[in-house]
């Protein structure tokens, strides 16, 4: 008989054991703090995550979520990934969360529960300045040959015109297309067109013309994360006290934000 309530009790505490660390596993926030680092997944794309001289990842995103995980008492490593993979990257636990200037698309919020929205964004056309009058309409792009960056808002964009296309790396590979003529257009987002091309950028014979988009960036996380409401608290608490504009207008962006 003693023996059958010593097993019972040994079964009872690893069933215990079980759940409690069950439990523990299943709180994203808890693991993030216990391995001490949040990775972030980003691609090159300025104002939101590009390098600087010294290969540091900066921007608006890159400094908000250097905030954020000051925030959650953990270091920031940020990884470059390749945008088309980002679900798989965060499924596979690569990075925590995608912070990279990601619009909030149906395809986007059913694979990973995302924040509050906290930038406006458009998805506009980008060509040679020489020909823009050419080209002011959406009637008028029909037949050009477009570069976009793979899995991005600006491809769903040129699926939906029906034009045909290049799906590259990054919306820095889609503007070094068109700069060198190996694509007609591209379409980036509005906040890296402000940023990247014109007079006094990397690209000053280059435009944009026609706005094909309404649409607003957030963070994506894991599915059932619990750092999502952790991020909504954070992201409430640092627009209110002014954080979020201070960094915005370093980049530029101030116009744009949302809270």
């Amino acid at each position: 008989m003693k023996k059958i309530i010593c097993l019972v009790l040994a079964l009872a505490m690893c069933v215990c054991l079980f759940a409690c660390g069950g439990k523990k596993a299943d709180s994203d926030l808890e693991y993030i703090k216990e391995k001490g680092t949040l990775v972030v997944g980003i691609t090159n794309f300025a104002p939101m995550d590009y390098p600087d001289e010294n290969g540091e990842w900066i921007g608006f995103d890159a400094d908000m979520a250097r905030a954020f995980a000051a925030y959650l008492g953990v270091e920031v490593q940020f990884v470059e990934i390749d945008w088309d993979n980002k679900v798989l990257e965060i499924n596979n636990k690569s990075i925590d969360c995608v912070w990279n200037g990601m619009t909030l698309r149906p395809e986007v919020t059913e694979a990973m529960d995302c924040s509050v929205p906290y930038c406006n964004n458009a998805q506009v056309v980008v060509v040679n300045s020489a020909v823009a009058d050419q080209y002011q309409t959406k009637e008028d792009l029909a037949g050009l040959i477009f570069a976009v960056e793979a899995g991005s808002a600006g491809e769903d964009a040129v699926k939906e015109m029906g034009n045909e296309y290049t799906a590259v790396l990054t919306q820095a590979d889609a503007l070094m297309n068109v700069a060198a003529g190996t694509a007609d257009a591209c379409i980036i987002d509005l906040l890296m067109a402000g940023a990247m091309i014109g007079e006094g950028t990397s690209y000053p014979d280059l435009t944009y013309t026609v706005s094909l988009t309404s649409e607003e960036y957030g963070v994506g996380f894991r599915k059932g994360s619990d750092v999502v409401a952790e991020f909504n608290k954070f992201y409430a608490d640092a627009f209110k006290d002014g954080k979020v504009e201070e960094i915005a207008i370093v980049y530029g962006v101030q116009e744009s934000i949302v809270g």
